[in-house]
């Protein structure tokens, strides 16, 4: 049973800083690490390889530093490490981006379980996983918080809704999004963490994947990030006093209703 892992690094939540001239993120200086959701992805395909036996590939798309995120996903239990890593790709919005990293999984070619986490906490969209569903035309499940079943033809599980779960089987290979209830992600182990200083690490660019450059990064984004902000908070005080509960009450109603709230 083999499964690709699609990861993302990202700036540590703790540390995000904007650039009030530029009013983009300050990523210079700041730690980057695994986006959260991503951690429940490999360590839910590292069970499915302990038990059913396979490998797991971790992919992930950025500049070189990321490297770092893929080994520390070898010391999770990762398998074997892919970067796309060309100056080509820099910009590439969720579309883009879902288009080069379908790509890539085609070039890896063995899989039968992709996975995602929910969404990834810097972009927030949750649309990477559902567009390299479509790209591969693969069945997709988001929001999975459970696999209840896995046999050579499907995979049967839980899907999160708003009111309790949905019970779904799927056809394999199947792309899966999931969130934080599906398992709890283990810790590096030093035998593991000496795996990921020797691993290999295997890099494609563009050119390795024959993607054309009016459909990647900037050029291939129909939609594009104008300016990052932090959102004012604006505070406004009136004191109530000298009025009964009733006549509080009345001039609070009052006055929502000149705010339009």
């Amino acid at each position: 049973m083999n499964s690709i892992v699609c990861i993302k690094q990202v700036p540590d939540t703790t540390e995000i800083r904007i650039d009030p001239e530029t009013n983009t993120l300050i990523r210079e200086g700041v730690e980057s690490i695994i986006n959260p959701f991503d951690l429940y992805a490999i360590e839910e395909a590292v069970r499915i390889k302990e038990k059913f036996g396979g490998k797991v590939t971790a992919i992930s798309m950025g500049p070189p530093q990321v490297e770092k995120a893929l080994r520390d996903a070898v010391a999770l239990g990762v398998d074997e490490i892919i970067l796309l890593s060309d100056r080509k790709f820099a910009g590439a919005d969720s579309w883009a981006t879902s288009h080069t990293i379908s790509k890539a999984i085609n070039k890896v070619g063995d899989f039968d379980l992709i996975f995602f986490g929910q969404q990834a906490i810097d972009g927030d969209t949750g649309q990477v996983g559902p567009g390299v569903a479509a790209f591969l035309d693969l069945p997709q499940v988001c929001f999975v918080k459970e696999i209840k079943e896995i046999s050579e033809e499907s995979v049967t599980l839980h899907r999160l809704m708003e009111e309790g779960f949905d019970v779904v089987k799927s056809p394999l290979p199947a792309v899966l999004s999931v969130v934080k209830d599906l398992n709890t992600p283990r810790l590096p182990s030093l035998r593991g963490k000496r795996q990921a200083k020797k691993t290999e690490l295997t890099i494609w660019n563009a050119n390795d994947l024959g993607l054309d450059e009016k459909e990647i990064g900037l050029n291939g984004s129909p939609t594009q990030v104008v300016k990052i902000f932090s959102p004012k908070l604006e505070k406004e005080v009136e004191k109530l006093e000298g009025l009964t509960p009733e006549d509080a009450v009345n001039k609070i109603y009052d006055r929502l209703k000149e705010l339009g709230k």
